[in-house]
């Protein structure tokens, strides 16, 4: 066809769409309008799946969780539809190509994390509820497949990268703006912020986990000299709504997790040697054990519950006599342990806490906000949930892929020549650090919103590691 054969046709088929769609407008159906952005994403899969990706990590903060809103089906719109395209079209691209980057494939995280998915799919087989576990499962591939499998790949390229942490980034500032629009309606109560970035967030906890997560990135970005004058401000502007998002988010978890990365920051760059902070661990722990008494009675005394004031907020995080929240935590933890204790190697299969708990709550344990049936959520660690789940094994093999990870960035950045890579190295340890730490406390990675970053972020430090990492010539 010629030009003016291809515009006739152009100039033709848009002018049957708004015909069409004129019709079902005066009709009140509305959802025809949406046919060309499908067809555009459905050309994306096939000619640009990285911008896939990359449109995801955009959308994460606004998505809208269905379960949330009543209408029965647990989804994630839009980004879950979106995961679970990228996770068809890998297997369809290993299975015509037969070829997948073995020098990603053979990484000790890569390792970790096959490990972790094939003992999760072995619980999943002796599982409570096979249904339950199988879906989890699923769950779980079409966030790591697309996000690190995929991710490593799209991270070949240095500058998606930056490109990444920024458009979640930007989402998230919108999603900040409007819940702190929202919360001044109401003077900024710290009852109030427990909900108010509904229906983005279902709750302040999982919001103040990401923004304790980007805050490093952001504020390492303010540093970075590929910047000018001009993007260094715009960037200390959006690490300023972050903090006050962070601030009024009351997530005491989430303050915690920021403090850490600090503190990661501080060893890493005085150089302190793993084996000082191995001692020192150890004789915290030594520490604890010898005067557990002591401590736990010291704890009982503390009776400050969560509130608007700052240090009284922070007080509360050790309250373990009438803080509802805290002792929710440890009723949750303690009947985690006892199902551990019934199922030590296969556990309850993965996904199945919620479902399974209720009898293992003690009475003089339960708060509140505890529940007869156990119908209020999981287990609220991501190292312990496992050990119900998935028994020992399960536990050790989230732990293992924490370790490499760790152990991958820090080795990047101590053998990286290159400024650019060591601070992406750093920077990307700090944000993950603030969720393993946050990790011990809550557990998100089964949503869109927390997992997104979180496996993009692993697979940047594997990428630095594999393709931009030039380590410096022996001489």
């Amino acid at each position: 066809m010629n030009k003016r054969q291809i515009l006739t046709w152009v100039f033709g088929v848009c002018g049957l769409f708004l015909l069409i769609n004129t019709i079902f407008i005066a009709n009140e159906f509305y959802w025809f309008a949406l046919i060309p952005v499908i067809g555009f994403i459905l050309l994306l899969y096939i000619t640009s799946l990285d911008k896939i990706l990359l449109l995801i990590a955009f959308l994460t903060p606004l998505a809208v969780d269905l379960k949330d809103m009543n209408v029965g089906v647990g989804l994630s719109l839009p980004t879950e539809p979106l995961l679970a395209g990228v996770l068809v079209l890998f297997f369809f691209k290993i299975f015509y190509d037969q070829y997948y980057d073995v020098k990603i494939f053979r990484h000790p995280v890569t390792l970790a994390i096959i490990f972790y998915l094939v003992w999760v799919l072995m619980t999943s087989i002796t599982s409570e509820i096979p249904i339950v576990s199988f879906k989890f499962l699923i769950a779980r591939l079409w966030f790591i497949i697309p996000f690190y499998f995929v991710g490593t790949q799209l991270f070949k390229n240095i500058k998606n990268i930056k490109i990444f942490c920024w458009l979640y980034t930007i989402s998230l500032v919108i999603v900040v703006i409007y819940t702190t629009i929202r919360h001044s309606h109401f003077g900024f109560s710290e009852q109030v912020g427990h909900w108010v970035m509904d229906p983005f967030y279902n709750d302040h906890t999982a919001y103040g986990a990401m923004l304790a997560f980007f805050l490093p990135v952001i504020f390492g970005f303010m540093f970075d000299k590929e910047y000018s004058n001009v993007q260094r401000f715009l960037t200390f502007l959006v690490f300023v709504v972050l903090f006050i998002g962070l601030y009024l988010s009351y997530c005491r978890a989430a303050w915690l997790g920021f403090a850490a990365a600090i503190g990661v920051f501080a060893v890493i760059k005085l150089k302190i040697k793993f084996k000082y902070i191995a001692f020192s661990f150890i004789s915290l722990l030594i520490f604890f054990f010898l005067l557990k008494s002591e401590i736990i009675m010291k704890l009982e005394k503390n009776r400050q519950d969560t509130s608007g004031k700052l240090m009284e907020h922070i007080q509360s995080m050790s309250n373990i006599s009438t803080d509802a929240s805290n002792l929710e935590r440890i009723n949750r933890w303690t009947a985690a342990f006892r199902m551990f204790k019934e199922r030590p190697f296969w556990g309850f299969g993965p996904g199945t806490y919620q479902f399974c708990y209720a009898s293992y709550q003690h009475y003089a344990e339960k708060t509140i906000i505890s529940t007869n049936a156990g119908n209020k959520g999981n287990a609220h660690s991501e190292y312990i949930g496992p050990l119900a789940e998935s028994g020992v094994l399960g536990s050790l093999s989230v732990i293992l892929i924490a370790i490499m990870v760790i152990y991958t960035s820090i080795k990047v950045y101590r053998t990286a020549t290159d400024r650019k890579v060591k601070l992406l190295s750093l920077l990307t340890l700090m944000g993950l650090m603030t969720y393993y730490i946050h990790g011990f406390l809550n557990n998100f990675l089964d949503t869109d919103k927390a997992a997104v970053p979180f496996w993009g972020f692993v697979a940047i430090i594997v990428a630095l590691d594999v393709y931009h990492n030039k380590k410096p010539e022996a001489t």
